[in-house]
């Protein structure tokens, strides 16, 4: 039997101790350096068909219908005056089984902790260093050592356990970006509404069938790397009504009073594609690879990579990152330039973008290849 060690109990970390748990070659332990999960976290999240399929093989169908939204459409709006740039029916994209969806992030931890026993779960544990010979020897914060034949990276964007093992010259980098996000309230809407301004966008969607609703707004900021870097000033109050206020000065859509739960944090994406040399050590999730948050794929390349690296390891093969540098890069390009078309403040840019948008959207070619590639591959 094989002993895997798997650092940090997120969405990839979680969906790949899935595919061990019904596998008896395997035996696994997860390490999350929090005490306890926050399992109460209404923010929202998006998950395409790629990453549905992937979750139904693991009873994701059988969710309470109640906690999930399946949107149709997304409709493109100018934030300025809320006129109506476009839509795209997202639907197209379905099948039977598996259609793509909205939910709060804590609904999807707790489906993916359900099927976890708990005593594989070793909570407020750290990975202090790594002895990589014909074992892997973790030496952890319990002052413990244990010997494991692989260990999965999946402790985030800021993973320690990355540093650990390439160095600092691979940290994220500040993408001047401040995420703003919250629970808006007061709206009706049945499908993914997204609001493209002077240097921020923001995004609404149903995230179940209760009428709750995510809100979140990404704004083009640059800072100094010491603001960036102090923690207390993305949390104070005065930061967050002043950043608030910034988004309703420029979108005439009427926010005010209407967001509840705020929180801001800076965005950090990845710098270059992480990969080790040795066979036994991998990178899953935003440990991997973190993509600017404009193409909504953040969770379902968790998820993909997560099932690609399980049969990478259960068919003894040597192509995990080879595969995943293609989808990792595809979907990077489209990141990018969603962040860069969301944002023109320029006024002839804009006129040309949203002229584009409307002749794009109706191509069914260009949308196969866009975002068809991306969702069903």
């Amino acid at each position: 039997m094989k002993k895997i060690a798997i650092i940090g109990c997120g969405i990839s970390g979680l969906y790949f101790a899935n595919q061990l748990q019904n596998n008896e070659l395997y035996d696994y332990t997860i390490y999350e350096k929090k005490n306890e999960l926050n399992l109460k976290d209404g923010y929202g999240i998006q998950l395409s068909v790629n990453s549905i399929k992937l979750l139904n093989e693991i009873g994701f169908k059988n969710i309470l219908a109640n906690e999930i939204f399946f949107p149709k459409m997304v409709n493109f709006f100018d934030a300025k005056n809320c006129k109506k740039i476009c839509e795209i029916n997202i639907s197209k994209f379905n099948n039977e089984n598996n259609r793509y969806a909205t939910l709060k992030r804590s609904v999807l931890i707790k489906f993916l902790l359900s099927n976890i026993p708990q005593e594989k779960i070793k909570n407020n544990i750290e990975l202090k260093s790594i002895e990589n010979g014909e074992k892997l020897k973790l030496s952890l914060s319990n002052n413990s050592i244990e010997e494991f034949d692989y260990l999965v990276v999946s402790d985030g964007v800021f993973s320690k356990t990355n540093s650990i093992i390439l160095g600092k010259n691979n940290d994220p980098q500040f993408f001047n970006s401040i995420a703003l996000r919250g629970n808006i309230r007061n709206i009706n809407n049945n499908d993914i509404s997204l609001y493209l301004g002077s240097n921020f966008h923001f995004v609404i969607y149903p995230v179940n069938q209760n009428n709750e609703y995510n809100f979140i707004s990404i704004v083009r900021k640059k800072l100094n790397k010491d603001v960036v870097l102090d923690q207390n000033f993305f949390i104070s109050s005065e930061f967050l009504q002043s950043l608030s206020k910034e988004i309703y000065r420029k979108t005439s859509f009427d926010l005010n009073g209407k967001l509840e739960n705020i929180k801001s944090f800076p965005v950090y994406v990845s710098k270059k594609f992480k990969t080790f040399k040795k066979k036994n050590i991998y990178f899953v999730g935003d440990a991997l690879f973190a993509f600017p948050p404009s193409f909504a794929q953040g969770a379902s390349q968790s998820i993909e990579a997560a099932k690609d690296l399980y049969e990478e390891i259960n068919n003894n093969t040597n192509s995990y990152y080879e595969k995943r540098i293609v989808k990792i890069k595809e979907v990077n390009r489209r990141s990018k330039l969603n962040y860069f078309a969301f944002h023109l403040s320029n006024p002839f840019l804009i006129f040309i973008r949203n002229l584009m948008l409307k002749i794009l959207v109706k191509n069914n070619k260009f949308l196969d290849i866009y975002l068809g590639k991306i969702y069903r591959d």
